[in-house]
């Protein structure tokens, strides 16, 4: 970790939990490298990226669970711009799984005069759903719109709402002005410059900072919440989660040879996945663009997250430190 400190990143938080415990947390570094900075402590928030998928994905499991939507039902009623067209047979269980159709994303130097989110309902599909995985920003930018239809309220505020309901206390989109100076930097920019207490993602930015792929801001405490969340529905304990729901969640929705999917997470398929060699067949997680992780084993109930703010020396690819990390955690809880 320390080596990878002002090459890789300026800022990262170790968090392992076994058992639904933190068993090792640790900070490094400071907010930036190039300019005046704080110090990261184990509390600091980082712009968590795709994690967000997760953690959107996961009000969707509850609005399913309140009867809200259906996993199984087509969107084209909340979303009706469907009707008539390939899209109207998408369900929620094919966008949480990546296998609706939808195109990866879009070149934000294309959408400066469009609605982020109509462009993501109307854009055609890459494929018929349920052909293949296609790992989606636009699919889940179009999540936020069901999600915001369905149960008539702002996305924001929606998925805040449903959050802290859950227990997680410092997850939300667009930190306030005095709260950005102790979020890490991430990438310096000919459009935007110097990035920090903003979403990094540019179509997260063009919608308002608020998006179902991307934009939520946390700590590592609450990312690892989110895979208790889920250990939890395994292992038997406490957990504000549909059992069900949650198990259903973890296992193979969609099939891809380099990364299966579950509803909203990733699942363990290869031994060059970011989670390392040693995690299980039966690991889940995720990873996200500006340098974060969340990897979990239900098979030793181990928890691995990994905050960075990798993008801040470039975008370089953090596969090895999250999967050193990784690996790490686990013989350390394997010889325990």
């Amino acid at each position: 970790m320390r080596d990878a400190l002002g090459v890789r990143y300026s800022a990262a938080v170790v968090r392992v939990e076994r058992g639904g415990r933190a068993v090792h947390e640790r900070a490094f570094g400071r907010t930036r490298d190039d300019g005046p900075a704080l110090p990261c402590e184990v509390d600091t928030r980082f712009d968590l990226a795709s994690i967000t998928k997760v953690f959107v994905a996961t009000v969707a499991v509850q609005d399913v669970a309140h009867g809200a939507l259906e996993l199984d039902a087509p969107l084209r009623d909340p979303i009706a711009e469907w009707r008539g067209t390939p899209h109207e047979t998408i369900t929620l269980r094919r966008i949480l799984a990546h296998d609706a159709g939808f195109k990866s994303g879009a070149d934000y130097r294309t959408l400066f005069t469009e609605n982020v989110e109509d462009y993501a309902l109307r854009e055609p599909l890459a494929a018929p759903p349920g052909e293949r995985v296609i790992y989606s920003d636009l699919g889940f930018i179009a999540l936020g719109v069901v999600l915001a239809r369905a149960c008539g309220i702002a996305l924001g505020t929606h998925v805040e709402r449903t959050l802290r309901a859950l227990g997680a206390r410092s997850v939300a989109y667009r930190p306030r002005a005095a709260e950005q100076a102790a979020i890490p930097a991430t990438e310096t920019d000919p459009w935007r410059g110097s990035v920090q207490g903003a979403v990094h993602d540019e179509k997260a930015w063009l919608a308002g900072g608020v998006a179902g792929h991307a934009g939520l801001f946390g700590d590592a405490r609450d990312v690892a919440l989110l895979g208790e969340w889920y250990l939890a529905a395994l292992h038997g304990r406490p957990t504000p989660l549909d059992r069900a729901l949650a198990r259903e969640a973890v296992r193979e929705h969609a099939f891809d040879p380099v990364l299966r999917r579950g509803l909203g997470w990733a699942l363990k398929t290869r031994d060059d996945n970011s989670c390392g060699v040693l995690m299980s067949r039966s690991a889940f997680g995720h990873t996200g663009f500006t340098g974060t992780s969340i990897w979990v084993d239900p098979e030793r109930d181990l928890n691995v997250v990994l905050l960075t703010n990798a993008v801040h020396h470039g975008r370089v690819d953090l596969r090895p430190v999250r999967s050193a990390v990784a690996d790490a955690a686990l013989r350390a809880s394997d010889s325990r």
